[in-house]
C-alpha cells in the first residue's frame, strides 16, 4: 500500500515506533528513522534492520526539542530523497521528574515538559509542513492520546504504583488541537494533518492495573502497540486522502 512512499518516524525506535517502523517497511515504504543517537538506539536500530532484513531502512539523528537536530535532520532527508511524503511523530520526550503526583509537580518540571513534548511537537510538524509547502504535497501525523480528550480515570489507579501525569493530559490535548489549527490553516495546500489517539498500550504494566483498565473497555483491554499500525497504514496510504484535520481514537472503547 506505500510502494514509493518515503516516510519519517520520528521517535522511530520507542515503543510505538518501532511497531510503525516495522508496518511501514512490510508495506512497501522508504522508511527513514529519527531518534536521539544514543548507544541504545544505534543497537535497537541495527537489531530492527536485520530484524526486517530490508535495504530500505535508514537512521538520522533526531532530538526534537532541539530546533537544530530537526532541521538538519529533515535537510539530511530531503538531500537524500528529494521528497518526503509523510511524516509520523511518536516521540515521547519528558524530563525526570515527570509523572509526579499532580500536588508535587513543580512548576519548573511542568513548564519544562510542556516545552520537550508540545515545543517539540509544534517545532516538528513546523518544519515538515514547510518541506511540504515547497513541494506542493505533504501528509502529517501526530500522536496525541485519549487523556488529550476525556478526563482521566483515576480509579484505574488505585492499589498500583502509576498515576496520570498532569502535564500528559495539558501535552496530548495541545496536540489534538495544534493540528487543528494546522489542518484549517493549510485549506487549499494539499496538505493532510492528522492524529492517532491511542487509549493504554502495554508496556510491563502490573497485573492489577491491566485489570483496572480492562473493566472499562469492551474486549481486550490494554493494546499492543501493534494494534495501531492498520489505522497508521490508512493515514499513510491514498485511500484515506480526504482525511484531514482528524483524530482517531484507538482505544477498544475506553472512552465511551
Amino acid at each position: 500500500m506505500l510502494d514509493k512512499k518515503n516516510i519519517f518516524i520520528v521517535g522511530g525506535l520507542g515503543l510505538l515506533g518501532r511497531a510503525f517502523s516495522k508496518s511501514v517497511i512490510e508495506n512497501g515504504a522508504e522508511l527513514v528513522i529519527g531518534d536521539i543517537e544514543t548507544k541504545e538506539n544505534i543497537q535497537r536500530f541495527n537489531n530492527l534492520k536485520k530484524e526486517l532484513n530490508s535495504n530500505k531502512i535508514q537512521f538520522i539523528p533526531c532530538d526534537i526539542s532541539s530546533e537544530s537536530s530537526v532541521k538538519n535532520a529533515f535537510k539530511e532527508i530531503f538531500e537524500l530523497y528529494q521528497h518526503i511524503d509523510a511524516v509520523v511523530n511518536t516521540s515521547y520526550p519528558r524530563n525526570e521528574n515527570f509523572g509526579n503526583d499532580f500536588l508535587d509537580v513543580d512548576i519548573n518540571d511542568f513548564n519544562e515538559n510542556i516545552n520537550l513534548h508540545l515545543g517539540g511537537y509544534f517545532l516538528t510538524s513546523q518544519v515538515a509542513i514547510k518541506y511540504f509547502l515547497n513541494q506542493g504535497i505533504g501528509n502529517l501525523i501526530n500522536i496525541a492520546s485519549i487523556y488529550g480528550v476525556i478526563a482521566p480515570k483515576f480509579e484505574i489507579y488505585k492499589s498500583t504504583e502509576l498515576t496520570t501525569p498532569v502535564e500528559y493530559s495539558a501535552i496530548k490535548s495541545g496536540i489534538i488541537h495544534l493540528n487543528k489549527y494546522f489542518s484549517k490553516y493549510l485549506k487549499g495546500k494539499n496538505i493532510r494533518v492528522n492524529c492517532i489517539s491511542p487509549g493504554g498500550i502495554i508496556n510491563n504494566h502490573s497485573e492489577i492495573f491491566k485489570e483496572n483498565y480492562r473493566a472499562y473497555t469492551l474486549n481486550k483491554g490494554m493494546l499492543d502497540s501493534s494494534d495501531l499500525t492498520g489505522t497508521l497504514i490508512y493515514l499513510l496510504s491514498d485511500m484515506s486522502k480526504y482525511i484531514n484535520g482528524q483524530n482517531i481514537i484507538i482505544d477498544d472503547g475506553f472512552t465511551l
